[in-house]
């Protein structure tokens, strides 16, 4: 792949929201860097893409200095020039970088191979590097603990670490793997507790400078993206594998949202009972979709609705469905009728 580091100054705004005259974009074959403190455009991107095709394309005319490109934008137009690097350090665009101690120079070339570290742009590392924390966990030491608040993201440097869920581990983490995400992005609290199986070293990141890089670097929100999803999909297997084993359990430790998420993502065919402190409810799967479902007076849809307001009870599955069953049509998509179920449950707790 041909590598390249261009610099674009804005030379005309007009009634741009995110960005001002006279300051600097750069794109390189990996990322794309808007001005410093501005979140990403991404119709912007959108722009930036096509050209870094063109840029990658062997057989494309070189683009030249001083060519000028344009932004179609939201509400207004924004045009920037291609500058050289000289011209974009002359005229102050690019902040001259915070100088390393040899300290910190050895742990940049220690980590630098690390995915996260590998997705955030050469001219961002040395900042990024002032703002990271480094603490040592000794083993059997809690790191994160489930049901508390974390305003930290951190990456280990050595040592291994443990994510679990009372009893239930989730999964091993190792050098160069990162956690505190899933509490800091997904929800307030940490969903379960992560501890050092061995002496480890962390490097912590505050929940705000995390906020800033993911605003200001595409590839550092794309790594954060892929790692969430991995993570969210590696829980609900782990839990699905525990869980299948008994097939029931208490509704406090497996709110009917994880539930139906998990027989979802694990394409399972059955009836899952519900003994809720109102009554019976019964949701039918086929492959992991949802062909009806019974909750007092209520079925299909509005049924589904009322259960994911539901906190107590408990839950059993029976594998298998009728053959009339089987050929019954789904109720709706999925992931709308438990995202319209959860905004409904949300909107009845304001009303409160």
């Amino acid at each position: 792949m041909k590598t390249f580091k261009l610099y674009f100054k804005i030379i005309t705004d007009n009634n741009c929201p995110l960005y001002e005259r006279g300051e600097l974009l750069s794109l390189s074959e990996k990322s794309l860097s808007c001005p410093e403190n501005k979140a990403t455009c991404l119709i912007l991107v959108r722009e930036m893409t096509g050209l870094l095709f063109r840029l990658l394309d062997t057989d494309a005319e070189p683009v030249g200095k001083g060519r000028v490109f344009s932004c179609s934008g939201c509400t207004g137009l924004i045009k920037f020039e291609l500058i050289s690097e000289q011209a974009a350090h002359d005229a102050g665009l690019i902040p001259s970088q915070p100088e390393l101690d040899s300290e910190a120079e050895s742990l940049l070339a220690r980590i630098r191979d690390f995915p996260m570290i590998k997705a955030i742009p050469e001219a961002d590392l040395v900042r990024v590097l002032k703002r990271l924390r480094r603490e040592r966990v000794h083993s059997g030491a809690t790191l994160i603990r489930k049901g508390q608040r974390s305003c930290y993201l951190y990456l280990i440097l050595s040592g291994n670490m443990v994510v679990s869920d009372g009893s239930l581990v989730i999964a091993t983490l190792s050098p160069g793997e990162i956690c505190g995400e899933m509490s800091y992005l997904v929800s307030d609290v940490a969903g379960a507790d992560v501890k050092a199986i061995t002496d480890a070293e962390v490097l912590s990141i505050s929940g705000d400078d995390v906020s800033k890089l993911l605003d200001r670097i595409p590839g550092l929100q794309l790594y954060m993206a892929k790692v969430l999803a991995q993570r969210l999909s590696r829980a609900n297997v782990t839990r699905f594998n525990t869980f299948d084993a008994c097939m029931s359990g208490w509704i406090p430790e497996m709110p009917p949202a994880e539930l139906f998420q998990i027989f979802h993502m694990n394409k399972k065919t059955g009836v899952l009972s519900l003994d809720f402190p109102q009554g019976m409810a019964k949701v039918s799967f086929r492959e992991g979709c949802v062909i009806n479902a019974h909750y007092g007076e209520k079925n299909n849809q509005e049924a589904i609705f009322a259960m994911l307001g539901e906190k107590e009870g408990r839950y059993a599955f029976s594998t298998g469905l009728s053959p009339d069953e089987m050929r019954s049509a789904e109720i709706g998509d999925f992931m709308m009728l438990l995202m319209e179920g959860i905004k409904r449950v949300d909107e009845t707790g304001e009303r409160s």
